[in-house]
């Protein structure tokens, strides 16, 4: 996930903008067939990314590529995919921020709040999964902050059990993008899963953010799926397009994750620096393993 600097974003505004209603045209043109994935994995993209083009238009050209929904979507827009036979595949419940939410017991009730309203619309909507995080450290040890979050996620669990929907906490790289998350690492999300032990308290891995803090992502994966819920993709480094430039071989991560029986969603979470839908295009084959 998610905050990418305004300065860069700002840079490429008129670019991206242009570039995309270019490819938004092809659309109106009748450039419309619609793509046959072979079903392996199921993907979607983060909405975030791709802000300057219209939700309903992002959907539509999701549809004509083969996505399965979009990720990352806010309560007013839950509904969205569904005329696009989509879903949200990842939702904004009030989980808290990157840098506030459960590794302080503080932050507890109004996220059960939240998600005492939110998660139910969610399920209403068809979305599997709702995103929630650790918060940064701020001097925090890491034992406390995983006790706390355990605690916080206890709190919460039988709402997402009761409404059929995971919750997920995010793994995030504290060396370049979140300095000071304290989810930054596979282990301490791990044991933070395995001690709330509920089938709807799972981890959203990362692999941008974990190639930068560990590397090593398929036998990570392999021996961690039963933990996961959930993977968001990025080139490493500058988390752009899954192409040459970059070092992560994403059609074998693919592969591993497809062979190891991996039934949710894989959204892509990469800020494009050419035309974006036809980087998204480029993305979707190549991980439609």
């Amino acid at each position: 996930m998610k905050q990418f600097r305004l300065s860069r974003r700002a840079a490429l505004k008129s670019g991206l903008a242009a570039t995309a209603l270019a490819s938004l045209r092809g659309l109106a043109k009748g450039e419309n067939a619609v793509s046959v994935r072979k079903g392996r994995i199921h993907q979607s993209v983060c909405r975030w990314c791709y802000k300057d083009i219209p939700l309903e238009r992002l959907c539509a050209y999701g549809a004509q590529i083969g996505l399965k929904g979009i990720d990352l979507l806010q309560p007013e827009e839950y509904e969205a995919p569904r005329q696009y036979g989509q879903i949200c595949t990842m939702a904004y419940a009030g989980g808290g921020t990157i840098p506030d939410a459960l590794n302080r017991r503080e932050n507890h009730a109004a996220i059960e709040a939240a998600f005492r309203t939110n998660i139910p619309l969610a399920a209403k909507a068809g979305i599997p999964n709702v995103i929630t995080f650790s918060g940064n450290r701020r001097g925090m040890a890491d034992d406390e902050g995983a006790r706390n979050t355990i605690a916080g996620l206890n709190r919460v669990k039988k709402i997402a059990e009761d409404n059929g929907v995971t919750i997920c906490i995010e793994l995030l790289n504290s060396k370049v993008n979140h300095p000071d998350y304290m989810c930054d690492h596979t282990a301490w999300g791990v044991r933070v899963m395995q001690e709330v032990n509920s089938p709807s308290v799972k981890l959203l891995y990362d692999i941008y953010h974990m190639q930068i803090m560990e590397g090593d992502l398929i036998a990570t994966i392999r021996a961690n799926l039963a933990w996961i819920a959930h993977f968001h993709t990025g080139g490493v480094p500058g988390r752009h397009e899954l192409d040459d430039t970059q070092e992560v071989q994403w059609d074998g991560v693919m592969r591993a994750i497809a062979g190891a029986g991996f039934n949710g969603y894989v959204a892509h979470e990469f800020v494009p620096l050419g035309d974006p839908l036809t980087s998204l295009r480029a993305a979707v084959d190549l991980c439609d393993v």
